[in-house]
């Protein structure tokens, strides 16, 4: 199986799998529900109020002592991907700006679910 772990302090917290294996896993299960596949997420536009901007991302992650590293570690993603975020080269999807602003504290991260 090609499945991706993503931890949170160092405990596995989620699993990603291809659709197929999952409707695989459903089926050994002796599940006959098939969940229809889900709409894709809409795609996040720069206006998104979680973060103040992720043009200041750098300059919160500094302010509050977090090394690029450790920060990407938590958050679930590499350091190099944090840094093409920081340096406004990537735009990171919801999920991983709602997991910045938790780490960063940044207020209003409750706005999105």
């Amino acid at each position: 199986m090609d499945i991706q772990i993503i931890a949170r302090d160092g405990e596995p917290e989620y699993a990603v799998l291809p659709w197929a294996q999952y409707q695989a896993l459903l089926k050994a299960a002796g599940l006959n529900e098939t969940p229809s596949r889900p709409a894709p997420a809409p795609v996040a536009t720069s206006s998104d109020p979680i973060l103040p901007g992720l043009d200041q991302l750098r300059s919160l992650r500094e302010g509050k002592g977090i090394a690029i590293e450790a920060l990407a570690r938590t958050v679930g993603i590499s350091p190099s991907y944090l840094a093409m975020i920081e340096s406004g080269e990537r735009q990171p999807d919801a999920a991983i700006r709602r997991s910045l602003a938790w780490e960063l504290t940044v207020p209003g991260w409750r706005d999105e679910s």
